[in-house]
């Protein structure tokens, strides 16, 4: 473990928030439990730096969990916040701001015909599942081991004994009956997703997937899975749902979509399109989004959907990100990071396999073997990545406190922080080689 000394007010404030907020944070991938010690407090940030309250400097490579893709405090997005800011927090009424967001997003994603704002990930994706149910009069949907969907009772589902069984509830609180409609499979196993379509087609309102996953760490999905699972929901006249909360705005442009050419019925988004602030949306075929309210029977609401400050900020960021050459140069910038962490592991006897899409990316601690599973994942050095962690975070770099967190870069890593990245991954392989 790192020196705790150096996170001294970190360590108290953990200690104070544990006597109010339950585990002391308010999202549980913050309480460090994936690496152990205590999590750090951080009071500031710019570009790619995060500063604790202790005043010590990280390059962070989480970036607000992928929606920070201009860095920190980015000035177009500050000078967005505070225009508006002139004009009001919100009201709670229709603006022509949102209307200038929905353009963008069904612009740049022409899989959505229409789109709704929420204020979360997991609003969009229990929202889109809501809907898909009412547009195909079922009840059932598929989801995958591994990818997470935020939080509503549906999502919440661990694999029964085998492919082909009922989820079970993953978490106390949601009842038998609620997921006994969540059929999971595991990611890139088309066959297994055939079977269940097989056994239960006619009842499949839905397939949701992560495009590329990465809430178990980061795993792309093999030649044609996509492609199988659009195949599918053709067949079986179900609905496929694109969670690209994550992706969106993140790995291209156009999303994961647009990089694997598979056009979803509907897809969620996030992170990137608030610029920082809170925001989620849903969309897609405009025959299934006019079931919702106050077109059609499917109600969905939120008093603080497309408040116009995350709506400008958002924009602002969408606007960035369209800029030639953009994604090409946050790929490059990625590549590089991870070709020579590899170097680096492979000069101290480490295997280390590594991928990446856009800004976004994943390693693994193994034997060299490709990830295409969450089993796959598993078998990784858990071990090994904890120690990796706290030694990196005490030379400060902040990588995600999770062997089961992908990792973002942002427009602010450029070589040159890059090479900080590599100079402490070099100190830190070194170091624990010696041991």
């Amino acid at each position: 473990m790192a020196d705790t000394n150096i996170y001294s007010q970190s360590k108290q404030l953990f200690e104070q928030a544990q006597q109010q907020i339950p585990g002391g944070v308010n999202s549980p991938v913050r309480a460090f439990h994936g690496v152990g010690g205590t999590p750090v407090f951080f009071k500031r940030a710019d570009g790619p730096y995060l500063y604790d309250e202790d005043d010590n400097r990280y390059i962070d490579y989480i970036n607000s969990w992928g929606a920070v893709i201009l860095g920190h405090n980015a000035p177009v997005i500050r000078e967005a916040i505070e225009q508006q800011l002139q004009n009001g927090i919100g009201f709670g009424a229709p603006t022509a701001i949102e209307v200038t967001m929905a353009a963008l997003i069904c612009k740049h994603v022409p899989s959505i015909e229409k789109v709704r704002m929420v204020n979360s990930g997991t609003e969009a994706t229990m929202s889109a599942i809501r809907l898909a149910r009412a547009y195909t009069k079922r009840n059932k949907i598929i989801k995958f081991n591994g990818c997470y969907h935020g939080h509503a009772d549906s999502f919440l589902v661990n694999a029964g004994s085998g492919a082909l069984t009922f989820g079970q509830p993953s978490s106390p609180g949601i009842p038998h009956n609620v997921v006994e409609n969540t059929l999971t499979a595991d990611f890139n196993d088309l066959r297994s997703v055939e079977q269940l379509f097989k056994n239960f087609g006619q009842d499949i309102a839905a397939v949701i997937v992560e495009p590329i996953a990465g809430n178990m760490n980061f795993v792309l999905p093999d030649e044609g899975f996509l492609a199988g699972l659009r195949n599918l929901c053709d067949q079986f006249q179900s609905v496929l749902i694109f969670d690209e909360v994550m992706t969106g705005f993140r790995v291209a442009l156009g999303g994961a979509q647009s990089i694997y050419n598979v056009k979803p019925d509907m897809t969620t988004l996030g992170k990137v399109i608030g610029g920082g602030l809170p925001v989620g949306a849903f969309g897609g075929k405009k025959d299934i989004m006019n079931l919702l309210a106050p077109e059609g029977p499917v109600y969905q609401a939120g008093t603080l959907s497309g408040n116009p400050i995350a709506m400008q900020a958002g924009i602002a960021a969408l606007h960035a990100v369209e800029q030639a050459g953009f994604f090409e140069n946050l790929q490059k910038n990625t590549h590089y990071l991870l070709t020579e962490f590899k170097n680096i592991s492979k000069k101290y006897g480490y295997t280390l396999t590594s991928y990446a899409a856009g800004g976004m990316f994943g390693f693994y601690f193994n034997d060299g073997s490709p990830i295409h599973t969450l089993n796959d994942v598993k078998k990784c050095d858990l071990e090994f990545f904890q120690t990796f962690f706290h030694l990196c975070l005490g030379k400060g770099v902040y990588f995600a406190p999770s062997m089961y967190e992908a990792g973002f870069v942002s427009a602010k890593h450029d070589k040159t922080i890059m090479d900080a990245t590599l100079n402490v991954i070099d100190q830190v392989l070194h170091q624990m080689s010696s041991r």
